[in-house]
């Protein structure tokens, strides 16, 4: 079985960061999707497809794979630049704006 161990980026929706703070093993798909020619569904029966598995830290995750003889790919998360600004959002609002107000 081949895997990949991976922390999840955040979701283009929202600049929050929920849901990235945990590592997930993820099984590669064994077999490909078909077609179902009534319905038009994808359907695979491959089950270790749906499988994600959630870890507190990238260590945990790859005993986990070692242990089950689960041959786990890593994948470093890339990191985000800070984007601080030096008087924040309150400088939308200040009175000694130079730009011209615009809305």
């Amino acid at each position: 079985m081949r895997a990949r161990i991976y922390k999840p980026a955040k979701t283009a929706m929202s600049s929050g960061q929920g849901k990235t703070k945990h590592w997930i093993l993820e099984f590669a798909p064994a077999s490909k999707r078909q077609v179902d020619p009534l319905m038009g569904w994808t359907s695979s029966n491959d089950t270790q497809s749906q499988v994600r598995l959630r870890f507190d830290s990238k260590e945990a995750a790859q005993a986990y794979a070692r242990e089950h003889g689960i041959d786990a790919q890593v994948f470093e998360p890339k990191k985000r630049k800070a984007n601080i600004r030096p008087r924040g959002y309150a400088e939308n609002f200040a009175v000694d704006r130079r730009a011209a107000w615009t809305h």
